[in-house]
């Protein structure tokens, strides 16, 4: 337990030779050490499998995972040990401040990768959606790319065809009308098959023979565009199979699938902000702790510690201070003086 103890105050960051004269604050940063130790192995861990989603290769996870842990720990452990208790609390809140919303946002970067392994069989489902839904918008976009063609085929088709309908139609009144003069039931009412019914003959086998060659042509025109529907079909059909189900399992793909099933689910939702709450509370903990906990031996011994470093700078700049002031004395007096107080107030 004593090795322990020890490893977990070297976490803390705390002065162990200043720590030995006052052992009574030893479990409250080996307590401290222990957060920041467990804060970087849970930060190792999720850097680690955020990693592995994206290289799907463990060694470069696994040593990006320890760089990213080590980062985070050191940090932490830079952020607790920089704090000061000076028994004024306004102030050290305020001072502390800064760093609580830098632990806030750790912890949301940490939280949020295990968050998505914790949900992990959740999260499948909804990404087998995700490349359903994608795959039909790509479906359909490439439908839209051939449609166009086809559609301006069709209706040339239709068009064609049209032309011939009415054509024939023309034709048929035409026949009709001759047919009627010659058996008296129209035009002039005479039955008979004289100059009136051969000028309406001449028309309709005028209409016939323009109906057929018309017939011909479109028909013709018809066909070659017929293989162009049929060829753009085939295109279109090729183009279907050649799409692929392009696999979605990226960070980004995960974070938004979580995102759907915290729309979807209440349940999901509340799991989601607790876990982060959690990690808040485990991330922050160090820095609470050291605002919290009253101003202990400890702080007084390092404050003393500081002090006497303090005390030293300025006895050093004193005597260096004096012994320039000694080269100065062979100096006119206004030369002295000027170097005497710009000396002075560096002391300030």
């Amino acid at each position: 337990m004593k090795k322990v103890t020890t490893f977990f105050l070297i976490c803390s960051g705390v002065d162990r030779h200043i720590l030995e004269k006052c052992p009574s604050e030893t479990s409250k940063y080996a307590g401290i050490g222990a957060t920041i130790f467990f804060t970087g192995l849970f930060a190792s861990l999720s850097g680690g499998y955020a990693l592995n989603t994206v290289f799907d290769n463990l060694w470069i996870a696994t040593a990006f995972g320890l760089l990213w842990g080590l980062m985070i720990f050191n940090l932490d452990r830079y952020i607790v040990s920089s704090m000061r208790k000076e028994g004024k609390p306004a102030r050290e809140w305020l001072m502390a401040t800064p760093r609580i919303v830098l632990a806030v946002f750790i912890s949301i970067v940490i939280a949020k990768p295990l968050e998505l392994k914790i949900f992990e069989k959740e999260i499948a489902p909804e990404l087998t959606a995700m490349e359903q839904k994608a795959y039909k918008e790509e479906e359909a976009l490439t439908r839209s790319r051939f449609a166009f063609m086809g559609d301006s085929l069709k209706a040339a088709v239709n068009a064609l065809k049209t032309e011939v309908t009415q054509k024939a139609l023309q034709r048929d009144a035409l026949v009709s009308a001759a047919q009627a003069e010659a058996d008296g039931t129209g035009g002039s009412r005479k039955k008979n098959l004289g100059p009136i019914y051969k000028v309406k003959k001449a028309d309709a086998d005028k209409a016939e023979a323009e109906l057929k060659t018309l017939t011909d042509y479109n028909y013709e025109r018809i066909a070659a565009l017929e293989k162009s529907v049929a060829e753009n079909n085939t295109q279109m059909n090729a183009a279907l199979g050649d799409l692929e189900r392009n696999k979605i399992d990226g960070p980004a793909a995960r974070i938004e699938a979580m995102s759907h099933l915290t729309a979807k689910s209440g349940a999901i939702l509340w799991a989601h902000l607790f876990i982060m709450l959690l990690f808040i509370a485990i991330e922050t903990a160090p820095v609470l702790v050291k605002l919290i906990a009253g101003k202990g031996p400890y702080d007084n011994l390092l404050k003393v510690e500081e002090y006497q470093f303090t005390v030293h700078e300025i006895e050093e700049k004193a005597r260096m201070n004096t012994q320039a002031k000694e080269k100065t004395a062979t100096y006119p007096q206004h030369e002295r003086t000027f170097i005497a107080t710009r000396l002075d107030n560096e002391l300030q």
